[in-house]
């Protein structure tokens, strides 16, 4: 018989010995295990001392031996433990297989001598830190919580923003060796059924030993990715943004150890859209959306554009005739623009990993020695390094880190085809950049959702920040279910 599925025995010591072989009591140091007596009744404890509040253990184990001093019937232990159980959450299991998922999840398992059953007493405490605003999605006004790597406070901090009865967090299990905690979240009378059953049937269907990173891990499984950069799956650590998707009827995946939530179906449009725009007044919101666009746009298509036309001067116009290098360098420009690029990830790279104390002096080396340096011998040439500043401002106001290394990419394929081919290769570079994003689907979704196809009305709220009153229907790309978000106006 397969033991991992094995009932639940009535001899408490083969559970004892169950115990000791599947899961290391008495070996782990981290795994918990007090047997007590209950008039004459042996009854036995098992938790993971990390993941369990201690004070709660102790004032349990209290609980049961006081019961040696105040009951008599020996014959009703089994109901007079669970009445003593003192805890909100309680819940029975009848397979060790359940017993020990539990106990690895961080809750306290009962086991009572001659009966078939255990109880499970919710008591995790897990480790980390206390909600705080996260780094890439800062506001000038706003929340400053975020998600932590705790899920049960990040599905806490989502139903503190919509304390709706309809709102739904299914808890599912991934990983046959980590058995990690993965929530599906979503409003029931607006997620599409057919989407929320989609998603289900891809996790369950997840067969890996575990994903110890988290939510990239289950992406990879949930949507068909290949070899595109382009991200496919949305992620945010701001509750109110997470919120706001799941009132339009997106559906959110939690991962336990993870801050990031990822937000199902997405389109290129979701990743350029920021907090900041609806902490604004409208005006300001489509002021701060349009130069985003724009910032977006020139880290795309300025570097192969200004190429095109020091490649080819009579595109230009006479009034922008000055743009161009004035003398030649000892470097060619396309070779100057890539160079450029690949030195912008070295410092990106170096950002990342150098430590706090340290990155100023490294931003002094980076423009001080190497950029002054460079130009000054001839190996780039100043207008390069002013386009390429640009183009990496651009990247970094793109709110979604993924989309803005993917357009990287793109911009490299852009330059590349333009220095080649000259204005043909812009043109068909260009051409073949819109339809491979045109063929993108995210779950069944157009990524380039509402331009292909086109919806005039979705297309408006992207390009300006409508107000809040003016917005009456969800998205109709996530096929909501109740389409109204607000009564019709009497």
């Amino acid at each position: 018989m397969n033991l991992s599925k094995s009932p639940i025995s009535a001899k408490i010591d083969d559970t004892l010995a169950y115990m000791k072989e599947r899961v290391g009591v008495e070996t782990s140091y981290d795994v918990g295990y007090r047997e007590v007596t209950i008039l004459k009744k042996r009854i036995q404890l098992y938790y993971l001392t990390g993941l369990v509040d201690s004070l709660i253990v102790q004032e349990l184990i209290k609980e049961l031996v006081n019961m040696n001093d105040h009951e008599t019937n020996k014959r009703k232990v089994p109901e007079i433990i669970e009445n003593r159980l003192i805890h909100q959450q309680v819940e029975t299991v009848k397979t060790m297989d359940e017993a020990v998922d539990q106990i690895l999840s961080g809750l306290i398992v009962v086991f009572i001598d001659g009966e078939r059953y255990a109880k499970v007493i919710d008591t995790r405490s897990y480790p980390g830190r206390s909600p705080e605003e996260p780094d890439t999605e800062r506001v000038v006004r706003g929340s400053r919580d975020g998600f932590t790597e705790n899920i049960v406070e990040n599905t806490a901090l989502t139903r503190r923003r919509i304390r709706d009865t309809r709102l739904r967090h299914e808890m599912l299990k991934v990983g046959e060796r980590s058995k990690t905690d993965v929530c599906i979240s979503y409003v029931k009378d607006i997620a599409d059924e057919g989407l929320v059953q989609l998603i289900k049937d891809k996790i369950n269907d997840i067969e890996i030993d575990g994903i110890s990173m988290a939510e990239k891990t289950l992406e990879e499984y949930i949507v068909e990715r290949n070899w595109n950069p382009f991200p496919l799956v949305r992620y945010t650590e701001r509750p109110d943004v997470a919120a706001s998707h799941l009132l339009e009827g997106h559906v959110l995946i939690m991962v336990d150890t993870s801050p990031s939530v990822i937000i199902l179906p997405t389109t290129y449009f979701h990743h350029v859209q920021h907090a900041e725009e609806h902490r604004q007044v409208p005006m300001i919101g489509t002021f701060i959306r349009w130069t985003r666009f724009l910032a977006i746009f020139a880290s795309l298509f300025l570097l192969p554009l200004w190429l095109l036309f020091v490649m080819d001067p009579s595109l230009l116009p006479k009034a922008l005739s000055f743009i161009g290098p004035n003398e030649e360098g000892n470097v060619p420009v396309v070779i100057q623009i890539i160079l450029g690029v690949i030195g912008i990830e070295f410092l990106r790279m170096a950002a990342i990993h150098t430590p706090t104390a340290l990155s100023t002096a490294m931003g002094l080396i980076a423009a001080v020695l190497i950029g002054q340096i460079a130009i000054d011998v001839g190996m780039f040439s100043p207008e390069v390094i002013l386009y390429i500043s640009i183009s990496a401002i651009g990247s970094y106001v793109t709110p979604s880190y993924e989309l803005s290394v993917a357009n990287k990419i793109a911009n490299l394929f852009l330059v590349i085809a333009t220095a080649v081919f000259g204005l043909i290769g812009f043109i068909i570079s260009f051409t073949v950049f819109i339809l491979f994003l045109a063929s993108i689907r995210s779950i069944r979704t157009p990524y380039l959702w509402p331009f292909i196809p086109f919806n005039a009305t979705a297309l408006f709220n992207i390009l300006f920040r409508v107000p809040v009153p003016f917005t009456n229907s969800r998205p109709s790309i996530v096929h909501p279910k109740n389409n109204y978000r607000q009564p019709a106006n009497k």
